[in-house]
Order: structure tokens, then C-alpha cells, then sequence
């Protein structure tokens, strides 16, 4: 379900991708079911072309990876976390507008 600028990352893999990561990545924590998550995904992916030479775009499965989402207190989906420096810096949860993620992500840069 991830474009082609997003990176489906998993429990293994999360702190290279993400917390070890140079520049900001934002994280989407979502499930195949989950209608909001289908919502925002074409945001996500638009932002990603938009910006992906400045910000990595991630999606993690909250179903297939649940370490992770309990170690962020993850509670409903979709959530978004936008981490710079291996630290979470803005936090978004619930189907919002294209903008407000936007606005997310320049607040990173």
C-alpha cells in the first residue's frame, strides 16, 4: 500500500530506517482495514514525492509489527510521527487534511 517514495518498515528494521536515519522521516502507523488510513494514504504519497529529497516517508503495519507501535503508545490509526534525530518532534492522529501533514513535516526541516 506504499507508493513508490514511501518504505514499508517493520519491527527489524525500524531503528536503521527510521531512528538512525540523517534527515527527518515521518512514520505511518496503519492497518489494511482501517478506512482513515486508506484515506490520507494519497496524501502521504504526494508529500513523499514532493519532499522525499528532504524527509524519508515510512509506513509500518501496525498488525504485522506491534512492537514498535506499543514502545510510541500508538492507540488508534492512523498516527503519524515525524521523527528528526532519532526523537518523535510532531504527532498527528486521525484522517486530517493534506496541510496539516505538511505543516508537520516543514516544522522538521
Amino acid at each position: 500500500m506504499a507508493g513508490d517514495n514511501v518504505t514499508n518498515v517493520g519491527d527489524g528494521d525500524f531503528k536503521a530506517q527510521v531512528l538512525d536515519s540523517q534527515q527527518p522521516v515521518l512514520v505511518d502507523f496503519w492497518a489494511t482495514w482501517c478506512a482513515p488510513c486508506r484515506a490520507i494514504a494519497p496524501h502521504i504519497d504526494a508529500l513523499a514525492t514532493q519532499y522525499g529529497s528532504q524527509v524519508k516517508f515510512t509506513k509500518i503495519n501496525i498488525d504485522d509489527n506491534q512492537d514498535t507501535p506499543q514502545q510510541y503508545g500508538i492507540r488508534s490509526i492512523p498516527t503519524l510521527l515525524v521523527f528528526k534525530g532519532g526523537k518523535v518532534v510532531e504527532q498527528i492522529v486521525g484522517a486530517v487534511p493534506k496541510a496539516k501533514i505538511e505543516d508537520a513535516i516543514k516544522k522538521a526541516l
